[in-house]
Parts: structure tokens; C-alpha cells; sequence
């Protein structure tokens, strides 16, 4: 069983890192269950999903700190 302690910094940012997820799983060609069970899902997917996540997320950092320091 997971140990959940993540907590988000912004909890208004929830819903956006859903619609996150939800878009990278399409992208990828990953069927997210529709009742919000992983437990069936691979680890390898997950693990596709989780890493395209933080990937968009640093790219998006990275592009808003360039922007500001331009």
C-alpha cells in the first residue's frame, strides 16, 4: 500500500495537474481508469506518465524564469 505524505504547496493546483495527467496519458496512449483505481495499472506506465509530468513542469519553469529575466 502507498504512503501518501504529498501534500501540494497550491491546493487550488490540483485540478490543474489532473487535467495534466489526464492530457500526457493521452498523449502517451495510456487508458486511465475512469474510476480513479491505478491499482491495475503498470508500474510502467505510471512511471511514463509521472516522469512526462515533471518534465512539463520543469519546462514550464524553466520558460517562465527565462521569460521574467529577459
Amino acid at each position: 500500500m502507498a504512503n501518501r505524505n504529498n501534500q501540494l504547496l497550491v491546493p487550488q493546483a490540483r485540478a490543474a495537474l489532473e487535467q495534466l495527467k489526464y492530457e500526457i496519458a493521452q498523449e502517451l496512449g495510456i487508458q486511465l481508469p475512469q474510476d480513479g483505481y491505478y491499482g491495475n495499472m503498470t508500474t510502467r506506465d505510471m512511471g511514463s506518465i509521472g516522469g512526462s509530468i515533471t518534465r512539463r513542469l520543469v519546462q514550464m519553469a524553466e520558460q517562465q524564469l527565462t521569460s521574467r529575466h529577459s
